[in-house]
């Protein structure tokens, strides 16, 4: 498999939280799209393809840090890049 190939997918796994083994800025870069159970999200903190979950942002809750709460569902998830870059 070319380079080429491997860059054109998204990662497995990715989080947009920089403390996150699974952040990954090159990828977010090049703005990441996900589609879960065939719908596009755009509040999603986190995903994992292989198990098939995301953590979503709930907008009206905030945990005692003050941070956005996220729950976590189960589904399908596609990930894509939004920009051919």
């Amino acid at each position: 498999m070319s380079e080429d190939q491997v860059t054109d997918v998204p990662p497995n796994h990715l989080s947009i939280d920089p403390n996150s083994p699974f952040y990954s800025e090159e990828a977010l870069l090049r703005d990441v799209g996900i589609r879960f159970n065939g719908v596009e999200k755009t509040n999603v903190h986190e995903y994992d393809v292989a198990e098939g979950w995301v953590r979503v942002e709930v907008p009206t809750a905030k945990d005692r840090r003050g941070n956005p709460m996220v729950i976590k569902l189960s589904g399908t998830v596609e990930p894509y890049f939004r920009s051919e870059t």
